[in-house]
């Protein structure tokens, strides 16, 4: 087993490990967190599809985000009250369509998004993408319908078939497998002819187009993918906090899983994860002692950037063999 991959499996038996441990001790707090890593890195993972593999920096990961969220939200009001969404049709409680709605939905206005933001290039796709995720956002907070900027509570989690998902144990490990299927699915597009191209049209999009690939189709539909994931994740952190807030919307959620990517290792398997769990972590840590652990974070982050350029995986594991 080669360094990168003991690190990985240890990473993801530490996810699972500590909230296995803290339920045996009754501190359902920790699995919480726990929960919130899982999801996090969810979202980072679709990111880095686009970020890490296409080179994609996109600033509007945040609109896909919480397009999820308010998939769920309203979804479940809806199934709540029992009144029709648009064109009669009803709400729902259940996860597995949430999920569908919520990855449909993000993919569908991801691929909108993308269709216009990547005949740009550069600081230009950058700014886009960001005015793209802040008309959503002041979109969402114009809504009155369903809060606003007070945001939609979710009065009742939704419910995944034989399973009580109420207990945080449970919906962590429906969060902990969803993470791995994602991972899996990254891992799947990387090792694939179109991950391949799409890393070649990020290296030199010229020599890609040479040769009969059309490097803005490969862009377009892994921005697509990358959208979709990172909705499922939003539907997921609603569903944890039984909340939806315009939050979500907001471009600070798209720099931070920006930094989640760079702390972890930019297109590394498990950096995101990796990445999620030093954030929560200093969130955690440095949060109960001052208001200002952003600071200490950022010390961090300038420190990953200048010396450890692989994030925490580089550090770990040594240098990628992908990319």
């Amino acid at each position: 087993m080669s360094r990168e991959n003991l690190t990985n499996l240890i990473l993801a038996a530490l996810l699972l490990a500590v909230p296995l441990g803290a339920y045996a001790l009754g501190q359902n707090f920790y699995i919480t967190l726990a929960t919130r890593i899982a999801i996090l890195a969810l979202a980072a993972t679709g990111l880095n599809l686009a970020l890490g593999l296409g080179g994609l920096v996109s600033f509007g990961h945040a609109a896909f985000f919480g397009i999820g969220g308010y998939a769920a939200g309203i979804l479940a009001t809806h199934g709540f009250s029992g009144d029709p969404l648009v064109f009669g049709l009803p709400g729902t409680n259940q996860m597995l369509v949430v999920w569908l709605v919520a990855v449909v939905v993000a993919g569908l206005v991801g691929l909108a998004i993308g269709a216009i933001s990547l005949r740009t290039s550069g600081v230009y796709f950058i700014m886009i993408t960001l005015a793209f995720a802040q008309m959503v956002y002041y979109f969402a907070i114009s809504w009155p319908a369903y809060g606003g900027e007070d945001g939609l509570s979710i009065l009742v989690r939704n419910q995944f078939p034989g399973v009580n998902t109420m207990r945080p144990l449970n919906f962590l490990l429906i969060c902990y497998l969803v993470l791995i299927a994602a991972i899996g699915l990254f891992a799947l597009i990387r090792a694939s002819r179109f991950g391949s191209a799409l890393q070649a049209a990020r290296q030199n999009e010229v020599r890609v187009a040479t040769v009969g690939i059309a490097p803005f189709r490969i862009r377009l539909t892994a921005f697509a993918i990358s959208a979709a994931v990172t909705g499922l994740a939003g539907a997921l952190f609603a569903d944890l906090n039984r909340f939806v807030s315009p939050s979500m919307l907001s471009w600070h959620m798209s720099g931070e899983l920006i930094v989640l990517i760079i702390l972890g290792g930019v297109g590394r398997l498990f950096g995101p994860l990796a990445g999620a769990m030093l954030y929560v972590i200093f969130e955690y840590a440095l949060g109960g002692i001052t208001e200002r652990w952003q600071f200490f974070l950022g010390l961090i982050l300038l420190g990953v950037v200048l010396f450890a350029r692989g994030g925490l995986l580089g550090f770990l594991a040594g240098r990628a063999k992908h990319g």
